[in-house]
């Protein structure tokens, strides 16, 4: 299980070039991916994009590339002679119009004359390019990966220790669960009694009433579900395939069966308990967004 923050760095030399692919990764719904690239590796954005497919299925990359050439340059300069001999002819000529000037045109402000002399990069192999390219981001996601991975386990455990609270809390609204229907009866049963004073009491309406709010209040088939989706819950999180979309789902339901039963509770204690759920489903809800 990885989650959807990490870092990963990989750098590849083939003879005088040296390339280094960075990726940074955080939460986001889809794979969405940000190149930062040198103009020279635009054509090539389809190595990346396939390259971090391959490894990741959700978050936002922003990948950065640093391309350079060590050691022997693969530059070269070239000179316009042409245009080199026009400057001289022209610097002739304006010393003997104004002979009065010192005249300091040499062969070093000759080279810093425009166009004069013209550096030129060599074309670079565009197939070697996108083999370095590939490698350093396979290496790159490997190890974007190792550190979400990293950090997937420890959700992980943080995750399956708040999914296990929220189980003890559903114990305990098992418990109170019963308690509810007996509670209210007895307390109608009070409220009638003291409104009619000596006046006989009618048991079967009495039971009635209690019958009708037992049946308005009983939560067994929202215990049974919730019961169901945590044990769903911790299937999931046992797996090593990418899960933050089914557990998103999940938690959704669990909210849902908990809003219920908070619905139907006019039991003070019960409510507190699925209030604390609720509490604790909502930090479960917050970790499941950095899951990939």
């Amino acid at each position: 299980m990885k989650s959807m923050t990490g870092y990963g760095k990989a750098t590849v030399t083939r003879g005088n070039r040296e390339l280094t692919v960075e990726l940074k990764s955080v939460n986001h719904r889809f794979l969405d991916i940000s190149t930062k690239i040198p103009r020279s590796f635009i054509s090539c954005e389809d190595v990346i994009r396939n390259g971090i497919a391959k490894g990741l299925s959700r978050g936002h990359v922003d990948v950065f590339i640093n391309y350079t050439l060590v050691g022997e340059t693969d530059k070269s300069v070239t000179v316009d002679m042409a245009l080199a001999k026009g400057y001289v002819e022209a610097a002739h000529k304006l010393s003997l119009a104004f002979p009065e000037l010192h005249h300091d045109f040499n062969v070093s402000a000759l080279m810093r004359s425009g166009d004069v002399i013209n550096v030129e990069q060599t074309d670079e192999d565009a197939d070697v390019l996108r083999e370095m390219l590939a490698e350093a981001v396979d290496k790159a996601v490997e190890s974007l990966n190792a550190m979400r991975e990293k950090e997937g386990n420890l959700l992980r455990d943080d995750l399956l220790d708040k999914i296990n609270n929220v189980a003890k809390l559903l114990d305990k609204v098992k418990e109170y669960a019963p308690v509810v229907a007996r509670d209210y009866r007895e307390k109608l049963r009070a409220r009638v009694a003291e409104a009619l004073g000596d006046v006989q009491l009618d048991e079967a309406k009495l039971m009635n009433e209690v019958c009708f709010f037992a049946d308005k209040s009983c939560i067994d088939e929202e215990i049974t579900r919730l019961a169901s989706h945590i044990a769903h819950a911790g299937q999931i999180l046992a797996t090593d395939v990418p899960v933050g979309r089914k557990l998103d789902f999940l938690v959704q339901e669990f909210n849902r069966e908990t809003n219920t039963i908070c619905s139907k509770s006019s039991y003070l204690q019960l409510t507190d308990v699925a209030l604390q759920m609720k509490n604790e489903i909502e930090k479960i809800r917050e970790q499941v967004q950095n899951l990939e």
